[in-house]
């Protein structure tokens, strides 16, 4: 079969080409650009999911690339709001310019990969057997084929544009200035957000610990720049609102108040960016998908839209996957499979854009009098500052793990084409850690060959199939192999019709003893049953698709 195509190579793009190559399924990535990543002032947050993710892609440097966290902090006027320590969660800042970099050398170690720069895809055309593209590469045109494609290619999405997908959304929600300062600031390990500081001129301002002493500040801009009405690139430099006096003033007087006088200091790089909310109309059309910045833009309040473009990667490797190794039972469950990567990831997404609306006006204070008087009369802002630690965190409403709606081939409900919508998809945290859908949490399990791991090191390849079985870890492979469900669950794995590897664990949240979890790729739990029903285990995965023996796999 042909290769998958995946247009774009910036972070979401070259993440699914590995996340599909540790899957045995070859990619070509399309990228208009050099291939050259250059040092910006963008930088990205990463959770312990997201973390987990990129190191078992094949970005293993993505702990040592990265600052850690200690806590972070909101402060308003002279006085800490609120605290929060990261000890238990570990929270992850890097420049994208080294998560791209990393990605790419994964991606130059990966045969089943092939990355081809300065090539703009300018037409597309698909039908029941694949998709064809044509690119010009310095004026010569070339045509591509694969067995599907992946739009990675960013907010002025080339493929978005050829498939006619609509991408509404407000053209700016919020403007903030970024600038990546040298210097030693009395904080260090703690990300500060600070509202209404003491100094003049600034409303908000913020800094994140990066590594080798370098901190990203930012400052949010008022309103007034004209709204541009087509999509923007969400991290474009505008000149003239962060370079010359304005700029200097403000690292100055932010640095002057958080140190008391003005530290010795380097500005290495600055940019404006201006944040939208933009959700596709469809993430999917036929054979093409949409993922990352082409399917989605938000980032008002601190959000991280690449944090939800990497899950979409992550929810589309194994679907692809899956459609690309094992005939389908027939067109409607192929359609079953693939089509619940939009239901779930569009569902996603819109309900966070549907939760910034509702926290926009708690958490944006009013001018004048209005400001004042809820100030010293209602304490809103006490009471909502956590609503600001959920978006530059990466959790809660605003950046926590999704549960996707429960169905046995993993299709939530459809969602309407409506910005925002998306009501039925929960959070992960607000569930118990056995309800169908949810992210699963890392705990230690152990393989069948009796080694010693993480849950979250064994997705991304084939189902997990999870014993609970207390004492696992001090047992010898060689007793519980042969013991209690065990022989009767190795023959089930193979039995069912999808790829599928058995572990054990000691205990897992929730869960009584003799417990069988069944866990998707992507962590996702598709459900649970209490000791060994296999017929309960088949239901949830019959709907997917047949599975050849790994020779036909591998030979299609």
């Amino acid at each position: 079969m042909d290769a998958v195509i995946i247009v774009g190579a910036g972070p979401v793009g070259l993440a699914l080409a590995l996340a599909l190559a540790r899957n045995e399924v070859p990619s070509t990535v399309l990228d208009e650009g050099t291939g050259v990543s250059p040092e910006s002032p963008r930088t990205v947050v990463l959770g312990g999911e997201t973390a987990a993710f990129l190191a078992r892609i094949g970005y293993t440097r993505v702990v040592s690339d990265s600052a850690r966290w200690d806590a972070f902090t909101v402060w308003r006027r002279r006085a800490e709001v609120l605290r929060l320590p990261l000890d238990a969660e570990p929270v992850l800042h890097l420049a994208q310019h080294r998560l791209q970099r990393g990605l790419r050398d994964a991606v130059a170690a990966t045969p089943l990969i092939r990355l081809l720069p300065r090539h703009q895809v300018v037409e597309l055309a698909q039908d029941r057997d694949g998709v064809s593209v044509r690119t010009d590469s310095a004026g010569q045109d070339a045509w591509w084929h694969g067995s599907h494609l992946v739009g990675c290619d960013g907010a002025r999405s080339t493929v978005r544009r050829l498939l006619k997908v609509r991408f509404p959304g407000r053209p700016t929600v919020d403007r903030h200035a970024v600038a990546t300062v040298r210097v030693d600031l009395p904080f260090p390990g703690e990300a500060r957000l600070h509202r209404e500081p003491p100094w003049r001129g600034d409303r908000e301002a913020s800094a994140r610990p990066l590594p080798d002493g370098l901190w990203r500040l930012d400052w949010r801009l008022p309103p007034g720049r004209p709204q541009p009405t087509e999509p923007v690139d969400p991290h474009a430099t505008w000149p003239g609102i962060v370079t010359g006096d304005t700029l200097l003033t403000r690292v100055t007087s932010a640095l002057t108040g958080w140190c008391g006088e003005l530290p010795p200091h380097q500005l290495l790089a600055a940019a404006d960016h201006t944040y939208q909310q933009r959700l596709a109309a469809r993430f999917r059309t036929g054979r093409c998908f949409l993922a990352g910045d082409a399917a989605h833009l938000h980032g008002a309040l601190g959000m991280q839209n690449l944090a939800d473009g990497l899950r979409d990667a992550d929810n589309l490797a194994w679907r692809l996957a899956l459609a690309w190794h094992l005939p389908p039972t027939g067109d409607r469950a192929d359609r079953a499979l693939l089509d619940g990567y939009e239901a779930e990831r569009r569902g996603a997404v819109g309900a966070r854009l549907r939760a910034v609306d509702q926290a926009m006006p708690l958490l944006r204070p009013l001018r004048g009098w209005a400001e004042t008087r809820r100030s010293l009369f209602s304490g809103s802002f006490r009471k909502h500052a956590p609503l600001l630690a959920d978006g530059q965190l990466g959790t809660g409403r605003f950046g926590g793990a999704p549960a996707y709606p429960a169905a046995p081939s993993g299709v939530a409900p459809r969602v309407p084409e409506q910005r925002g919508s998306g009501r039925g998809t929960a959070l992960t945290e607000q569930l118990p850690a056995t309800a169908p859908g949810v992210l699963v949490p890392d705990l230690p399990v152990v393989t069948a060959d009796g080694a010693s791991e993480t849950l979250r090191a064994r997705l991304g390849g084939p189902f997990l199939l999870v014993l609970v079985a207390p004492g696992a870890a001090v047992w010898s492979a060689e007793h519980w192999l042969g013991a209690g469900l065990m022989p009767r669950l190795a023959d089930l794995a193979t039995a069912l019709p999808v790829p599928t590897e058995v572990l054990v664990t000691d205990a897992y949240p929730g869960a009584a003893p003799h417990t069988v979890l069944l866990i998707r790729p992507d962590g996702h739990l598709l459900g649970t049953t209490p000791g060994l029903h296999p017929e309960t285990l088949h239901a949830l995965t019959a709907p997917l698709t047949p599975k050849p023996g790994l020779e036909q796999e591998r030979t299609r």
